[in-house]
């Protein structure tokens, strides 16, 4: 059977999918944060995780970028109650193979973490038309990223030079600002994007073709 580890901070809402998936696959684990997230799937190694977007501390896309990093084939699907087009941008630039909302019946959730499993992407088809639009080239069709959309442009000009490797004294060449106006603004993006250090933001960057 499919092995996959459920992450939601609701836990009556964990019980119930539980509940629901019994006997279709093997539930390997179960967490309400994103830090008891990161161990048990790191612990339990599922093939899928099944993960809610709105969580404290960064949400299921924190779960996914820390789990990337040390365990690049787990695959993530998405399971929300929100279905907006920011919020199915947002987890699938980070890395999700898929996205559900959580209308879905037990055996199609059931069929969609298989599916993932196996390598296919799974939307539903509204879903799968905010995907289609945000990564076309048209440029009607562009979808913000909420996260992004936290910073200023002088706090983007420095997140992308930091991604870049640049050292503090060097962005203040390039900008033409002082050492320590670069030091307040990489220490507002770190606790806008909730990021520990400039490897965090050097991946999230990175992820989000933004460098």
């Amino acid at each position: 059977m499919t092995t996959v580890f459920l992450v939601d901070d609701h836990g009556m809402f964990r019980t119930g999918v539980r509940a629901e998936l019994g006997g279709l696959l093997d539930v390997v684990g179960e967490a309400g944060t994103v830090a008891d997230a990161v161990t048990g799937i790191r612990r339990s190694e599922p093939e899928v995780v099944l993960l809610d977007v709105h969580m404290p501390d960064g949400g299921g896309r924190a779960v996914i970028e820390a789990i990337r990093a040390t365990h690049p084939d787990v695959r993530f699907l998405a399971l929300s109650v929100s279905d907006a087009a920011e919020d199915v941008i947002g987890v699938i630039r980070a890395g999700a193979r898929g996205y559900v909302t959580k209308t879905i019946s037990g055996p199609d959730l059931a069929a969609s973490v298989r599916r993932v499993a196996e390598g296919d992407a799974v939307f539903s088809p509204r879903l799968a038309g905010f995907v289609l639009d945000a990564f076309s080239h048209r440029p009607d069709a562009q979808v913000s990223d909420p996260e992004l959309d936290l910073l200023t442009a002088r706090e983007r000009e420095v997140l992308r030079l930091l991604a870049r490797g640049y050292a503090y004294k060097e962005i203040a060449t390039e900008l033409f600002i002082s050492i320590k106006t670069v030091e307040t603004h990489a220490s507002s993006v770190l606790r806008k994007l909730q990021l520990s250090n400039r490897h965090e933001l050097t991946r999230w960057a990175t992820d989000r073709r933004i460098v």
